[in-house]
């Protein structure tokens, strides 16, 4: 699985995933030059165009985003919303098991909000 974190994502969920699992290929929007401070739809294209599932706090606009690319048509490989007041070992956990247990394309079209129940 190809995940991109959004720019407000806790790094501290980062580490803690990569910790756990260091081979997640897993990218940072403010690590590359493209999109980094760019607009959430211009971020969840790159996402689209790169096969990439995106993580993100932003709850409210990208998802709103999100749900205007699928209602399009757009390509959109699956994003999860994931609430800042969650704790950080709640969200590695369902992390790694997306990351670990999904089959390619499983995700494509839905928004998922954190915590997995």
């Amino acid at each position: 699985m190809r995940v991109l974190l959004d720019e407000d994502f806790n790094n501290d969920i980062l580490r803690g995933l990569l910790r756990r699992k260091p081979d997640v290929d897993m990218l940072r929007v403010q690590d590359i030059d493209e999109i980094a401070g760019a607009h959430d739809s211009e971020v969840l294209e790159w996402a689209a165009n790169e096969s990439r599932i995106l993580f993100t706090h932003d709850v409210n606009t990208m998802t709103a985003h999100a749900a205007e690319r699928i209602r399009t048509g757009k390509p959109m490989p699956g994003m999860f919303a994931v609430h800042q007041s969650l704790p950080i070992g709640q969200v590695i956990e369902d992390m790694l098991l997306i990351v670990e247990l999904s089959r390619e394309g499983e995700w494509e079209g839905l928004v998922i909000h954190l915590p997995l129940k």
